[in-house]
């Protein structure tokens, strides 16, 4: 995508990473950075869905004062087992999690983020008996599932997508709202649980607090036509990455929508932590 606007404005965009906190210190650093659309921050949707609820003293409403600018593309989350346990779709492993209350280990990417959120929806739609356990990263989730240590995997589908293609994991279920155009032949999760509508994760550019509309705007109408070029369309389907634009408005509303969603199993987790500051 920094390809895309780096050619259609004709200047080098750069990407500075500013990891960890659940995302809470790169919005930070694009908090307190000039409103002048030459500093935007690639939002995550757990630092938009999960952060509000759990770092309720947060300097700022991250809705209300980030500007809108633009969806970029959801991530829908994948539920996957090693194929040696016989298990092939969603409700078959319900039926093996019943039969074994307290057993059945899942393995997440970082408290309070989108995997974990829908490990724990799962388990209180179905209502189940198992356990989430943390990793700062996938590799170390795939490789205890791959030992045999752990059961069950979720991550959003582009980081389980070679261990699936590979046929090390068997993949149950994903969280998108229809059945991908790519991967038809797998469910979504509301197929079992249509309590569950969607598990995406998302990412979305958003401007600093006082961005200007105007500036917004520009913004968001060059990344959409960026964003519609078939080629590049495709370059993210190919990674399990969805294109979906919005405008500023649109996207305003969206995360809403999205914390609405979220909110009722963040609050069922009574044991979360704000996220580090």
């Amino acid at each position: 995508m920094a390809e895309g606007l780096s050619r259609h404005w004709g200047q080098q965009v750069f990407v500075t990473n500013h990891p960890g906190a659940a995302g809470s210190i790169g919005m930070k650093v694009a908090g307190f950075s000039p409103p002048d659309g030459y500093t935007l921050l690639f939002a995550l949707s757990s630092s938009f869905v999960a952060l509000p609820e759990i770092a309720k003293d947060y300097p700022y409403d991250l809705v209300r004062d980030f500007v809108s600018i633009g969806f970029v593309c959801e991530q829908p989350m994948a539920v996957a087992m090693p194929p040696s346990l016989g298990v092939n779709t969603l409700g078959e492993l319900i039926d093996h999690v019943k039969k074994r209350p307290g057993e059945i280990n899942v393995a997440v990417l970082s408290r309070g983020g989108i995997p974990h959120l829908t490990s724990e929806w799962i388990k209180l739609a179905a209502g189940l008996e198992w356990t989430s356990i943390n990793y700062p990263g996938t590799p170390a989730g795939l490789s205890d599932v791959m030992g045999g240590r752990v059961q069950v995997i979720m991550d959003g589908l582009p980081s389980l997508a070679g261990a699936v293609n590979g046929g090390q994991l068997k993949l149950l279920a994903v969280g998108a709202e229809k059945r991908l155009p790519n991967r038809p032949e797998t469910p979504t999760i509301a197929e079992t649980l249509p309590r569950i509508p969607r598990a995406l994760g998302w990412f979305a550019l958003m401007g600093p607090p006082g961005t200007p509309e105007p500036v917004a705007k520009k913004i968001s109408d060059d990344l959409r036509a960026v964003l519609n070029e078939p080629a590049l369309k495709k370059r993210f389907e190919d990674i399990a990455s969805y294109i979906n634009p919005m405008s500023p408005k649109e996207l305003q509303d969206y995360i809403r929508t999205e914390q609405s969603l979220w909110k009722p199993v963040i609050e069922q987790i009574a044991t979360f932590k704000a996220a580090p500051k």
